[in-house]
């Protein structure tokens, strides 16, 4: 059995290993010169810089499989319990971390502790944190309703929304509250938080993006004896009575099954007519997502990382020693949702972070920046919204040995590195033991 594989992201490396453990013979087909799709570094000034700042809690059980299996889970460093500095734009700071005890119980302190709302608001949100655990994700109510909406009609603030909700939905949806739909987050802190107590716990990778999972996955495949061809674009997908055809550059190159594994604004033009529509792909939409890098003359931030309410900037990250800085510190500051920072200059959206961490952060008040670099994904995710759902398509297709795989598709899980793995095994599954066309164009199922 031959399988091609379109895509070099994490559901493609994914994909293409699990086809190939299985004792297919896999070709991997990805347009640009490296692997790891929406994850990637950039060398600058002799360190690197990674895309945006990737991590990952506990509960990502496949993605952590996966570092497994490339040999790199050393290097995602998970916190033993959960905890978060949380600053607000004057640099008060208020721990939120949970307890040792039992789900939702762990998370009891943490509410009680957080100053940076009203003790009558930690009250509100904890019975908020109640009634979340019954609202179920399936249920299709979740998806014509907003997760603001939800919140407010359970009694919370403006005030709390902000700094205690979108403290989480920002990160894991890439929306606010008031876009993202109630299906979408009840799953995540369902999932994330109310379900067992360390599920929450961080993991924030030591090394450069590129080294945990594009240097990594091009060695596991090659040991895989998976056939990777970079810059190579693949322009469609041609079914046949036996088999498919993938049209690169002018030729046609032979498989048995086709995994495409690419965002969902690319595979319209790729797949056969019928399987996902373009219009489809354009209201499920996108949302962006910008990172600058702020390399300071000194520390700044005494904390591995940290977040920030009320202010300009999100969530803030000590890359110095991953990054391989000698001096200073590197910061990687990530700004979720920044549908209004994507086009602005560089030079506006550095001052405006820089200015608030020097308010928050004492010690930024004497650093000297000696360098700043800002990195846009202009389609970061998908968006999240109400209805977003029914636009997400499963594994399989309406084509036998023909699936679909990225944080895009059905997963179960948000538009994740977590959601990209497990859509990776769904498709493999798919063209291993799913229905496929014989020679005659009966269908039968594989063995």
């Amino acid at each position: 059995m031959r399988v091609g594989v379109i895509g070099g992201g994490l559901a493609g490396i994914t994909a293409a290993l699990a086809c190939a453990d299985a004792g297919a013979s896999v070709v991997l087909i990805e347009a640009l010169p490296r692997l790891g799709g929406a994850t990637f570094s950039i060398k600058r000034n002799g360190y690197w810089l990674d895309n945006g700042q990737h991590v990952a809690l506990r509960c990502c059980t496949e993605y952590r499989r996966l570092l497994r299996r490339l040999g790199t889970d050393r290097f995602l460093e998970l916190q033993p319990r959960l905890s978060i500095d949380v600053l607000d734009a004057d640099g008060r700071a208020a721990t939120f971390a949970r307890s040792q005890l039992p789900a939702p119980f762990h998370l009891l302190r943490a509410l009680a502790a957080f100053g940076h709302l009203a003790p009558r608001e930690r009250l509100s949100a904890a019975r908020a944190v109640h009634a979340l655990r019954s609202v179920d994700p399936a249920d299709p109510i979740g998806e014509t309703t907003t997760f603001g909406g939800w919140l407010r009609a359970h009694g919370q603030s403006a005030r709390a929304i902000d700094r205690l909700w979108d403290l989480i939905v920002l990160p894991t949806l890439n929306l606010h509250a008031d876009d993202a739909s109630l299906a979408a987050a009840a799953f995540v802190f369902r999932t994330g938080f109310l379900e067992t107590s360390d599920a929450c716990d961080l993991g924030v990778p030591t090394v450069p993006l590129g080294r945990l999972h594009g240097e990594a996955a091009a060695s596991a495949l090659a040991a895989s004896r998976v056939q990777v061809q970079l810059r190579t674009k693949v322009d469609r997908i041609v079914p046949l009575d036996d088999g498919f055809e993938l049209e690169v550059r002018g030729d046609r190159v032979p498989v048995d099954r086709v995994i495409c594994a690419v965002p969902h604004d690319v595979a319209p033009g790729l797949l056969p007519d019928g399987l996902y529509a373009a219009e489809a792909a354009e209201v499920l939409g996108a949302s962006p997502i910008v990172n600058l890098h702020l390399h300071y003359d000194r520390p700044v931030l005494g904390t591995p990382l940290a977040a920030a309410v009320g202010a300009p900037v999100q969530w803030i990250f000590d890359r110095t020693a991953a990054s391989g800085v000698a001096e200073g510190q590197l910061l990687a500051v990530s700004l979720s949702a920044a549908e209004a920072e994507i086009g602005r200059p560089k030079a506006q959206i550095v001052a405006e972070a820089a200015a608030a961490l020097e308010r928050m952060l004492t010690r930024a008040r004497r650093a000297t920046l000696l360098d700043a670099a800002v990195t846009r994904s202009p389609r970061a995710t998908f968006r999240a919204a109400p209805g977003a759902g029914r636009l997400r398509p499963p594994a399989r297709t309406g084509i036998p040995g023909l699936a679909l795989a990225g944080a895009w598709t059905d997963s179960g899980w948000p538009a994740t590195m977590e959601g990209a793995v497990r859509s990776g095994h769904a498709a493999a599954r798919e063209v291993l033991t799913g229905p496929i066309r014989s020679r005659r164009g009966a269908e039968t199922v594989a063995a």
